[in-house]
């Protein structure tokens, strides 16, 4: 069953998709089916780019448990870049 959970994200940055580098200015996050992963569902994240098309985009099925670790690890670099002063 498809869980329709879905949230879009303003964003700045920059990801390698097939053409190569592009900027990226919108994510959107959902659990539900992934394409490829094997799994029945997965946190699913489109780095996209909304000007340039649906071809304008890098992908990523996590699991659930593997998405919390990211979640953590983001969180963990950030607070060491931010206690090293590399964050104001």
């Amino acid at each position: 069953m498809c869980t329709m959970i879905v949230q879009q994200v303003t964003i700045e940055g920059s990801g390698k998709g097939r053409e190569g580098w592009m900027v990226v200015n919108q994510a959107n996050v959902s659990y539900d089916h992934p394409f490829h992963a094997p799994f029945e569902h997965a946190l699913n994240i489109d780095f996209v780019n909304v000007g340039q098309g649906p071809g304008a985009r890098v992908a990523v099925e996590l699991s659930a448990e593997a998405a919390r670790s990211l979640v953590q690890t983001i969180q963990a670099v950030l607070a060491e870049a931010e206690s090293g002063g590399h964050i104001v």
